[in-house]
């Protein structure tokens, strides 16, 4: 009785956890989450990198202006999608640009995924 007892308690206990590891991982991983505090320096500095690498890769003088919205989501490492304000050379109006970055902050990797001009 004492076994069968012990092996209800184990499967239910087992449950539990499986239950709890699911529900955390829909809560954290995958899931883009809006960022609090789009002025911190983790931010600002993935947003300068953002702008940095597209006019390495474009060929362009882009100036990071300011953050506009921001989200992020878990994965191997942390995903920032962001929308950046940022001014071209010879251009008057600033612009917009939706940039994804992937940053692995433990081994200071960065990686550019995307650079999009928002439109309007």
């Amino acid at each position: 009785m004492a076994l069968k007892s012990r092996s209800v308690l184990f499967l239910l206990l087992s449950i539990m956890v499986v239950s709890s590891i699911n529900e955390a991982g829909a809560t954290f991983f995958g899931i883009w989450l809006p960022i609090a505090n789009l002025k911190t320096p983790e931010v600002v500095q993935i947003a300068k990198f953002a702008v940095a690498e597209h006019n390495k890769e474009a060929k362009t003088s882009l100036q990071f202006v300011t953050v506009v919205r921001g989200e992020t989501k878990l994965a191997v490492g942390k995903n920032y999608r962001l929308v950046i304000t940022v001014k071209g050379s010879g251009s008057a109006q600033p612009k917009n640009y939706t940039a994804v970055v992937w940053s692995r902050p433990l081994i200071k990797y960065q990686q550019l995924l995307t650079f999009n001009e928002v439109k309007v």
